[in-house]
């Protein structure tokens, strides 16, 4: 990698060799070859990394593995470093030397009906940033040139990175629930994503009730405007058109199905959860309806990234040196996070 201005140095990321339990520390640092971006590509400087549950979904194998050894990371802020051969038209406001973002979604073949459809998310030949592509637990990355962000200039790194998942997945959760301004909304765990769902529906002008074990989510939660809190044996003092489920466990999802009213939708935010347990059909009867929140699409990044700007939202991120990434995979196992996590060199 030759690139004006940037000493060349061994490129030390870390990397899944193979997954076990976050408790046995299995991201590896590794010295990795020199990345250069092809045709069509960028090479993005790493300013820091945001810490998902998918991180950790993919560290201890609930996601299958794709691709063995990988550097996790999907919520990337970085700088353009350097454009690829025949880039073709860069998306507005990425150049070399802009901070861009870089999501979960990779890239999409862009020929299935899916994508065809401007449904990317469900791209039949998708790719995804640190499971099938290196991502951003490293000092530099290559992704296409047509899946880079650009970032709003009002959040600094730290919090711009739980932006690039918790926040986009959290609105589009909003989107496929179907939630519509002035609505009661109900959400079910309250970690970095519903931290910022909730800020969007505040915004929208909802009434929105926040279930959570932890005592100090529910302060959090209450702090940044939900109109109740409470634990998910409890029942709100009003009833919700819309509920959406952050945790990945499935009996969590009958407690939202019991807190929507008759023709109400729930959202289950997860791309991995155990088991949905046997439920009275008398949850799901009276027209309510059960729907998965399936990846993003890059318009949901763009759109959310606009709508952030303008509201503005309150990003709650700790920082994680990028030593303790390993520490940080168990602590949010543990769920010892308020809001956010994020590696920061």
């Amino acid at each position: 990698m030759n690139v004006p201005g940037c000493p060349v140095i061994p490129v030390q990321a870390w990397i899944l060799p193979a997954p076990s339990p976050a408790e046995e520390h299995p991201l590896k640092l590794a010295e990795l070859p020199d990345p250069e971006p092809g045709p069509g590509e960028v090479l993005l400087r790493v300013r820091a990394c945001g810490v998902c549950h998918t991180d950790l979904h993919v560290a201890e194998g609930e996601l299958p593995p794709v691709r063995l050894p990988v550097v996790p990371g999907h919520q990337v802020v970085a700088e353009v470093a350097a454009v690829g051969p025949d880039p073709g038209e860069l998306p507005a406001g990425v150049a070399v030397g802009s901070r861009v973002g870089l999501t979960w979604l990779y890239d999409a073949c862009g020929r299935c009906r899916y994508c065809l459809e401007g449904r990317e998310n469900l791209c039949e030949r998708p790719r995804f940033t640190g499971y099938h592509a290196h991502g951003g637990y490293a000092p530099w990355v290559v992704a296409p040139a047509r899946s880079v962000v650009p970032l709003p200039g009002n959040y600094s790194d730290l919090e711009a990175a739980p932006l690039l998942c918790a926040g986009v997945i959290g609105y589009r959760s909003l989107k496929v629930a179907g939630v519509r301004p002035g609505e009661a909304l109900a959400l079910f765990g309250f970690g970095a994503s519903a931290h910022l769902t909730l800020q969007v529906a505040r915004a929208w002008g909802c009434r929105v009730a926040v279930f959570s074990r932890s005592e100090r989510h529910r302060r959090l939660a209450l702090e940044l405007g939900a109109a109740w809190a409470g634990e998910a044996g409890q029942k709100p003092p009003f009833a919700c058109e819309r509920a959406i489920t952050f945790a990945p466990a499935g009996w969590v999802v009958a407690r939202a199905l019991e807190a929507v009213r008759r023709g109400g939708v729930v959202a289950i935010n997860a791309v991995h959860m155990d088991s949905l347990p046997a439920m009275d059909y008398g949850l799901l009867y009276w027209e309510r309806q059960l729907v998965s929140v399936a990846n993003l699409t890059r318009a949901d990044a763009r759109e959310f990234l606009e709508l952030a700007e303008r509201i503005p939202l309150r990003v709650h991120a700790q920082p994680v040196p990028f030593s303790e990434a390993n520490e940080a995979l168990v602590r949010l196992k543990r769920a010892q996070v308020d809001g956010a996590l994020v590696l920061v060199p």
